[in-house]
């Protein structure tokens, strides 16, 4: 249980106002040096949906003096040694995103502007911020140990299809040079090697922990390995297991499915750690974190944050925090597994949710910090905004089970879907004299609202803007069996009711409806039957996404080896064809924007002879 341990002895200086990014504040709270310096990719915010404001907190909570370097100039030195050096160790993370995806689009356009920095200037963190970061404090301060963490750290663990580079890469620990990978659901992990590192521990003994990777010379001998690739379950027989090593999947699609396939497998609760090859030495990661309890997620989000940027950034905006700072996580995990998504592989699929009560308390610090009588706020969430409370209904069978999503063909029968938590937290926060509005913006997923039509007439009375963001995706059947997304037939029911329901109560509001074009299975016909399918509903779609392979999604398998992760292998399946070139994933997003006079010719075309060939 986090908070279990004793805590550091700076804890009798008290929690500070913010944390500290200047010697001149470390003055101010009277201290000769920091324990952990975290150097971020983000402007520093300390708010708990930003990930330097809430592990920076969390550390302080155990003890720590914590400082913060955020978005140092990678060509000035004395940006990282501002504070001096930590007595324990540097925590660095790449910021909320993966840095290549903040950076970059789709189409490998540099984005011109940067939502996490101050006046969304772009530019403040380099490509492959983690590897930049770590290279940096390494050389400035070689004994000092570096724990790495964070999006781009978590889906990075293993060896892992980069997008980017178009090939694929080691495991970050390689390229960072770091001690530790903290990933998963952090503050376990981050508690352990806090405190260890603190009583003088030797970095050896954090290896195997849940959540915790680390790349090291040779594994223990006593350390039970399955080595096999095979399919078959072993219960109880090891507590790893061995993916094809780096050079292997580096090499062969092939083998690189077949990793994928083993660590989609064990990235469960119940599942084992992993274990990879890398040339002379062996990554180890130990076994995904244990879900936190409502108990241990209140006490996180009740830290006490000031939930504003750092003063030093003056009267600048952060795009980012202006999106989220009046936003409350009530939940995380997903158990849904889109195949496009990679949620699951850092948050896990358990849902850990909240109590209203700390909610409604977090409620009544944003009015506080907004010094508003009546607040408006803009999200109750988290991954997914309707799976609050939605656990299993006997544990112990979630343990042996290898479904890649409890909801996809079929709802688990194991799984509790009933919306009711949620329609009572809904209605206690609207409730609050200091709330004027609550609007729900994380996504929906509309074939578990259909089990709970009194969800989506909530949704329609009291908490939509007028327009609802729904993600159908795609319409073909075979692109969405690829996506492990429902039917276009549920969404369309869930739009019928959602409509009925607002018509019911005096609205006039609408869906909008969002897709994905060049998802893996999806070629130009697939395109054209999304097109008909828009057209016979007359919809026309202006904000239009590109599939994006990330690290650790099964849809970045599938575009990059043409296998699919998502069931059994065999090197007898047919291939699953995806738009590679510039031309074909810009042809696609034509055909998806029909509407645009200047794509009008070319749809057409391609419709007529679609229409030939059936």
């Amino acid at each position: 249980m986090i908070f279990s341990h004793k805590k550091f002895w700076a804890h009798r200086l008290g929690p500070v106002p913010v944390l500290p990014m200047t010697r001149e504040e470390m003055d101010l709270y009277g201290w000769d040096a920091c324990d952990i310096i975290l150097v971020g990719g983000d402007a520093y915010v300390d708010h708990p949906a930003f990930s330097t404001g809430i592990v920076g907190r969390f550390l302080e909570a155990q003890g720590f003096r914590v400082g913060v370097i955020a978005q140092p100039r990678v060509d000035r030195d004395d940006d990282f040694l501002r504070l001096g050096l930590p007595r324990l160790f540097w925590g660095i993370n790449a910021g909320n995103m993966d840095s290549m995806v903040n950076h970059y689009s789709s189409d490998k356009r540099r984005r011109s502007d940067d939502a996490y920095s101050p006046n969304a200037k772009a530019g403040l963190r380099p490509d492959r911020a983690l590897s930049v970061y770590s290279k940096i404090c390494r050389r400035l301060a070689p004994d000092i140990p570096i724990v790495i963490g964070g999006i781009e750290a978590s889906l990075r663990r293993v060896a892992h299809y980069d997008y980017w580079a178009n090939r694929v890469m080691p495991s970050i620990l390689c390229d960072t040079g770091a001690d530790i990978l903290s990933f998963g659901n952090g503050e376990a992990a981050l508690e352990s090697i806090s405190h260890g590192l603190s009583y003088g521990w030797e970095l050896s003994r954090f290896l195997g922990e849940r959540g915790v990777g680390m790349l090291v010379d040779r594994l223990p001998d006593d350390m039970r390995i399955r080595e096999d690739f095979g399919e078959a379950a072993m219960r109880g027989e090891y507590d790893f297991r061995r993916l094809p090593a780096y050079e292997e999947v580096r090499n062969s699609a092939w083998d690189f499915a077949v990793a994928s396939r083993l660590q989609l497998t064990e990235t469960r609760q119940g599942g084992a750690g992993l274990v990879q090859r890398h040339g002379d030495k062996e990554l180890c990661l130990g076994k995904i974190p244990e879900p936190l309890s409502t108990r241990e997620l209140d006490a996180v989000y009740e830290l006490p944050f000031s939930r504003k940027p750092h003063p030093s950034y003056a009267n600048a905006r952060i795009p980012a925090f202006d999106m989220i700072k009046t936003s409350i996580t009530i939940m995380r995990g997903c158990f849904g597994a889109c195949a496009f998504c990679s949620i699951a592989a850092h948050e896990g699929r358990v849902i850990q949710s909240r109590s209203p009560d700390s909610v409604v308390r977090e409620v009544q610090a944003i009015a506080v910090a907004e010094n508003k009588d009546n607040v408006v706020i803009s999200d109750l969430g988290g991954p997914s905004a309707n799976m609050y409370e939605m656990t299993a209904k006997d544990s112990e069978k979630c343990l042996n089970c290898r479904r890649q999503s409890c909801i996809y063909p079929n709802i688990c029968n194991n799984l509790n879907v009933s919306h009711e938590p949620t329609l009572k937290l809904y209605e206690r926060v609207r409730k609050l004299e200091s709330v004027k509005q609550v609007f729900i913006n994380s996504g929906i997923r509309y074939d578990l609202a259909l089990k709970h039509k009194e969800y989506i007439e909530a949704l329609a009375k009291h908490h939509s803007s007028g327009y609802l963001k729904i993600a159908p995706e795609h319409s073909n059947p075979a692109v969405l069996k690829l996506m492990m997304k429902p039917s276009i037939e549920t969404y369309d029911e869930f739009s019928r009711i959602y409509i009925e329901k607002s018509r019911e109560c005096g609205k006039k509001q609408y869906i909008i409806p969002y897709f994905i074009a060049a998802h893996p299975g999806s070629g130009d016909n697939e395109m054209l039957d999304l097109v008909r399918w828009l057209k016979s509903r007359k919809l026309f779609v202006d904000q239009v996404q590109t599939f994006l392979p990330t690290p650790m999604s099964p849809a970045s398998t599938m575009y990059w080896t043409g296998y699919n992760p998502l069931k059994p292998l065999s090197k007898d399946s047919p291939r699953i064809y995806s738009a590679k070139s510039t031309a074909d994933r810009q042809r696609q997003k034509a055909i998806l924007r029909y509407h645009d006079p200047k794509n009008k010719a070319l749809v057409e075309k391609l419709l007529r002879r679609q229409r030939r060939r059936r």
